[in-house]
């Protein structure tokens, strides 16, 4: 199972709002080989850390791709900066972010910086990354620890507020709806 969280707390110049651009990265990554199989409810959550940035709109997804996990990140990097995506410090506010969760039971710690890590090393220490997950893989677990969703959940600190939202059409359902 290959994974890619998304995320985004600002408009993008052609799209519009956080979801819809995050939206336009899905169709995007579908023009370009990947197959979204399914697709979480989407959630809004509150920055991590904690601060007066406008709060994110955050899902998961499970994709299907000839591309090699390399070349994966490659693609949805490309794909941030098409959406405007301009990196500067750690953690500011986005248009989008794109991050590969997990590509099947792969472990890759990089060993320089710059170089991917598979999983994410962070995915275990947030809720706006295991509650979209527990969506569409309840019964997934690290590839590392073994440990599961729920159990990675209960260590998450409560100050962690994400809550899922409607769908444009009032859904809250995990459907692909492209």
């Amino acid at each position: 199972m290959i994974l890619i969280g998304l995320g985004g707390n600002l408009p993008t110049e052609t799209y519009g709002p956080a979801r819809a651009g995050l939206g336009a990265a899905l169709q995007l990554l579908e023009t370009r080989g990947s197959r979204i199989v399914a697709r979480s409810r989407w959630y809004e959550a509150a920055p991590v850390p904690l601060s007066d940035q406008p709060w994110f709109i955050n899902a998961v997804v499970a994709i299907e791709t000839a591309l090699g996990p390399n070349e994966l990140v490659g693609e949805v990097l490309a794909l941030e900066r098409e959406l405007g995506r301009r990196r500067s410090v750690p953690n500011a506010a986005r248009t989008v972010d794109l991050d590969l969760i997990a590509y099947d039971r792969l472990a890759i710690e990089g060993a320089q910086p710059g170089n991917i890590r598979i999983p994410h090393p962070r995915l275990a220490e947030r809720a706006f990354v295991l509650r979209p997950l527990q969506d569409i893989a309840p019964d997934w677990r690290h590839p590392v620890t073994g440990t599961g969703i729920a159990a990675m959940l209960a260590r998450i600190t409560a100050d962690q507020t994400c809550r899922p939202i409607a769908d444009a059409d009032g859904l809250y359902g995990t459907e692909w709806m492209g």
